[in-house]
């Protein structure tokens, strides 16, 4: 837009406040709130150039268009619109979560525990049994060897059982160590 000027000479090409909102088919106190900027007076008169007009028309478009975006501390926790915010946020962050999670990307954590656990007790069953396959390939362990063989699967045992209580806490430490 060009600045307003004062001059005492009108230009041609210059309309008045009543030509410009004639030629647009608008009353003059519609032309008013479109608040469109002078560009020259004379006297008590304003003039416009049409290329001034079109232009704050095409602005005022462009602003509907693409509104500009507030940010979160600019939004009163009060009002209406702070709810608003929220309620589309968490509607987006939902839909978000619902493609990742058909896209096989995430898995919800009740499902992680129910498959380890189930997991871990088809392990702990092998490991049970593996005592009695090592007696029977290898008759010449002691008593002694087999029993130490049989603590250490234990151990493993106890863990693999334990699992389901602990995949929570391996949840947290997750998340502690993927948003640091």
């Amino acid at each position: 837009m060009s600045a307003t000027k004062t001059n005492s000479k009108i230009e041609p090409f210059w309309l008045n406040k009543s030509q410009m909102a004639a030629s647009a088919g608008l009353t003059v106190q519609c032309f008013d709130r479109w608040g469109v900027e002078p560009t020259a007076r004379v006297g008590r008169s304003a003039y416009f150039l049409v290329s001034d007009v079109i232009q704050n028309r095409l602005n005022r478009e462009i602003e509907k268009q693409h509104p500009k975006k507030m940010s979160l501390d600019q939004l009163d926790p009060q009002q209406v619109t702070y709810e608003k915010y929220r309620l589309t946020k968490a509607q987006a962050d939902a839909q978000e979560l619902k493609n990742e999670l058909a896209q096989g990307h995430v898995v919800p954590t009740d499902f992680a525990t129910f498959a380890l656990t189930r997991v871990a007790a088809e392990a702990v069953g092998i490991l049970d049994g593996l005592v009695i396959s090592i007696k029977h390939k290898y008759p010449e362990l002691t008593v002694l060897q087999l029993e130490s063989i049989r603590r250490e699967l234990a151990k493993a045992s106890n863990l693999l059982a334990a699992l389901g209580d602990m995949v929570p806490n391996f949840v947290e430490e997750y998340i502690a160590e993927t948003t640091e």
